[in-house]
């Protein structure tokens, strides 16, 4: 495969676009840069195409299949370390998202992670403060997406406040715009509905306050540019969005009555059936949290995978802030936890993973894993394994997927207890479940106790342990906890055999 070293990509698979981006990184004296050299958009509606019980219908998901591989065609000579995709709100929701992913994975050629609200809004975050003027204050960046908005208020390159409310252009188009009719009460109707759900964060947005607005992304520099060729803005503004821009473009579209009859300058057919939607949702956001006037800019999502990417490569990674983040917060036992991490990926290493790139991801993992298992003793000894699994798997965890947290909450699930609640779960990574239950099972006595050398490899479809028989017989408890857990193991179907060397 040809690599591009100097090249990252980023894919957004949005309720109302699919999006391409091709970054290259400069390295200067102030830091790393990424420069787009390459970007593609595809219309595809997949929010469009999400019925009122959740599924998506057979003509979004096909639209969605060709984007890809459109998409797949230009990342075809990409190593996978150099490109991340992203699904945000529509695929967060669908009850077929798995299918339509597995095709779209195929069709892409790379793994695509759905994300949660407020990882999507880290992400923006980090987009939008990498593409605009250096500001000394505080920033407040609104994202309105397909099927979600994203509030985020921070500082520099560093987020304060992040949420996600479920309000976008095309389920509020929907809604209240079905056929594109529009009117003074219908209009009214959709911004007080936006409003209604802002008001969840107003109080503690205004609370924290800001000294610059910035629209990011389509749905804003669409409005933008509307509001810009059109002369709406307020006298003297010429770039970016006026509430009184707005109010003109409002009063535009309820004179034209529909919105495939509006005859305005700079209006793309595309955002047609989706403008009344996201231009009332921007009402409701300048009203109900005092907004007069927003810059914008094109790039967030998109531009934030690919800082986040670039921190991945540069061993600065989001999620590993993320853990060291929770074990503050959880209050975990760190020497624990490292001597647990250290012991599981000497395992693992034993078992000679052959893929570099895989070798790596595996250990990262278990190590946050081991860093991760004792949280939920935050909340009660009993059972606190599924505690910690819980805590894992619903969390806000910034930098992490939904299927990261999935993969690490199903380690720390069957860290300890039966194996059998897990034998019909799917994607069941069982050789770092060895690794990190005999890790924990060594360290039961949670010091730092010299263990003799123990050798580890796969065997039969399963596993064996080989420990010096004189350590074994001064430690009758750990010979005890080895053959229930043998005995654990051949009861899913795994042999797991203990084998004692020496004289």
């Amino acid at each position: 495969m040809v690599t591009h070293p100097h090249l990252l990509a980023a894919v957004d698979l949005g309720s109302n676009s699919f999006r391409l981006i091709v970054g290259r990184v400069e390295e200067t004296p102030a830091g790393s840069q990424i420069y787009q050299v390459d970007a593609l958009r595809e219309p595809v509606r997949l929010g469009g195409g999400l019925s009122k019980d959740k599924m998506l219908d057979r003509a979004s998901q096909v639209r969605g299949w060709d984007a890809l591989k459109r998409f797949g065609e230009r990342l075809r000579d990409f190593h996978p370390d150099q490109v991340r995709a992203v699904a945000t709100n529509t695929l967060r929701v669908a009850k077929n998202a798995h299918d339509f992913l597995v095709e779209a994975e195929i069709a892409l050629g790379f793994p695509i992670e759905v994300i949660a609200g407020r990882e999507e809004a880290r992400l923006i975050y980090a987009g939008a403060a990498h593409s605009v003027p250096a500001s000394a204050g505080k920033r407040l960046v609104v994202d309105i997406g397909g099927g979600s908005t994203e509030f985020i208020i921070g500082s520099h390159y560093t987020p304060i406040h992040m949420e996600s409310l479920y309000i976008g252009c095309v389920s509020h188009s929907r809604q209240f715009f079905p056929a594109g009719n529009v009117d003074e009460y219908t209009m009214r109707q959709a911004e007080l509905a936006a409003k209604r759900e802002i008001q969840i964060i107003s109080s503690e947005y205004k609370h924290t306050g800001w000294d610059q607005a910035i629209g990011s992304s389509g749905t804003a520099r669409a409005l933008a540019e509307l509001i810009e060729a059109n002369g709406f803005n307020d006298e003297g503004i010429t770039h970016g969005i006026s509430r009184g821009g707005l109010e003109r473009l409002k009063r535009a579209l309820i004179k034209a009555e529909n919105v495939n009859r509006l005859k305005l300058v700079a209006l793309k057919p595309d955002r047609v059936p989706v403008l009344a939607g996201g231009l009332s949702i921007m009402l409701g956001v300048f009203e109900e949290l005092g907004v007069d006037y927003a810059d914008t800019t094109d790039a967030a999502l998109r531009l934030g995978v690919l800082y986040d990417l670039l921190g991945r490569s540069q061993h600065q990674d989001m999620r590993t802030v993320t853990v060291e983040g929770f074990k503050r917060r959880y209050g975990v036992d760190a020497a624990q936890a490292e001597r647990i991490g250290e012991l599981a990926i000497s395992f693992y290493d034993q078992l000679g993973e052959p893929d570099e790139d895989l070798r790596e991801e595996n250990r990262m993992f278990l190590a946050w894993a081991a860093s991760l298992h004792e949280i939920g003793l935050s909340i009660a000894h009993s059972a606190y394994h599924k505690h910690s699994a819980y805590i894992a798997s619903n969390a806000d965890m910034p930098g992490f997927s939904r299927t990261d947290q999935a993969r690490l909450a199903a380690l720390v699930l069957g860290h300890a207890g039966k194996l059998g609640k897990l034998a019909q779960a799917r994607d069941i990574e069982w050789t770092l479940l060895f690794c990190l239950r005999l890790a924990a099972l060594l360290s039961r006595r949670r010091t730092d106790v010299g263990l003799p050398g123990i050798e580890v490899r796969q065997a039969g479809g399963g596993f064996e342990v080989r420990l010096p028989n004189e350590w074994v017989t001064n430690n009758p408890l750990t010979d005890y906890s080895l053959v229930q857990e043998a005995m654990e193991w051949e009861k899913i179907g795994r042999p797991y055999r203990v084998v004692y060397t020496g004289d």
